[in-house]
């Protein structure tokens, strides 16, 4: 079974780093199996395609726009995912519903894939997150790990040496 975590985001767009701050941290939380691989996808596109093809299951974390209120966490899965990509809810679906779509073309498309993602405050030039979407950073890693984990994929968390 192949899994991929994939972050998507601006860095330099205050909130738009959520997901590649989620990776980040899933990185320098927990120890990942062979069989998962992160991705700090950034704002890339047609490029990720080997990555993405053929997976068994694929998480996407992102921001998500649903016009709920903002800071609030989204699970977007099964037959919500053809909607999500439909209605533009993410800066990034300019390039990953092409890559989806050039994967499905391709009879390679991910098996699963889930979306989680946080509605944003601000898409403001800037490097630092809201305080509100910042907070979310770790629940986002936290609902990322409990969905592969249900899959049969076994995370260790990472222990910190103290001096």
């Amino acid at each position: 079974m192949r899994a991929v975590v994939l972050g998507i985001g601006n860095t330099i767009l205050t909130d738009e780093a959520a997901g590649v701050r989620a990776v980040e941290a899933l990185e320098q939380t927990y120890k990942i199996p062979p069989t998962v691989q992160v991705i700090d996808g950034g704002t890339s596109g047609m490029e990720m395609i080997e990555d993405l093809s053929n997976l068994d299951f694929l998480i996407v974390i992102d921001v998500v726009k649903t016009g709920a209120a903002p800071g609030t966490l989204v699970k977007i899965a099964g037959n919500e995912i053809p909607v999500f990509f439909r209605n533009k809810l993410s800066p990034h679906q300019i390039g990953l519903p092409d890559v989806l779509a050039s994967l499905e073309l391709l009879d390679a498309i991910p098996k699963e894939i889930v979306v989680l993602g946080v509605e944003p405050i601000s898409l403001e030039l800037g490097m630092e997150m809201t305080p509100t979407v910042a907070e979310k950073v770790p629940q986002l890693v936290e609902m990322a790990v409990a969905e592969l984990v249900s899959r049969g994929y076994e995370l260790e968390l990472l222990t910190l040496a103290v001096n």
